[in-house]
């Protein structure tokens, strides 16, 4: 083996090993290329934007556009609806929400945060982003929308189906 590497031996291996060098790094760089061409695209929902109408009982009812992003398996809806309305101004970061979507038909998946803008009284409420977890191919269509503001829980029920229909992540 020692023989093999000392330069001088012979002319063929002592460019074979040249050859054997360039052709290992063109190797390695084939290798990266394909492992680039097999990684994974990114990932997008689809659609990205629905609407769905909410009965939150007596704080009211009306419609809701839900925003949905993903990235991987970590996906964030915001919701901003006229089914609610601020009674008082809200402070930014001061509503949690728990929004639940039937999950693939049957399952149930929950995204939840404590992220909003200020809300002036009488403006619609606005949440989210909501975080939440997927896997590729989930469907999630929204059920309902929990909203605690100030300690004083209101919760909407879906009165519609999500459309142009649910999120497909």
């Amino acid at each position: 083996m020692y023989a093999l590497g000392r330069q001088g031996r012979s002319g063929f291996l002592r460019h074979g090993v040249g050859r054997l060098g360039a052709g290992s790094a063109l190797g390695v760089g084939l290798v990266a290329l394909g492992a680039l061409a097999m990684a994974p695209a990114a990932t997008a929902v689809t659609p990205d934007t629905a609407t769905i109408s909410f009965d939150c009982g007596s704080w009211g009812s009306g419609s809701a556009t839900l925003k949905a992003t993903q990235d991987g398996t970590a996906a964030t809806i915001s919701v901003s609806t006229t089914a609610i309305s601020a009674p008082i101004d809200i402070a930014a970061n001061s509503v949690d929400s728990t929004l639940t979507l039937t999950k693939n038909g049957s399952d149930t998946a929950t995204f939840t945060g404590s992220s909003n803008p200020a809300i002036p009284a009488g403006g619609e409420v606005s949440t989210g982003p909501l975080d939440g977890t997927v896997a590729a191919g989930d469907s999630l269509e929204g059920k309902s929308l929990q909203v605690v503001v100030l300690g004083i829980t209101a919760t909407c029920n879906a009165t519609s189906a999500q459309s142009p229909g649910p999120f497909v992540f």
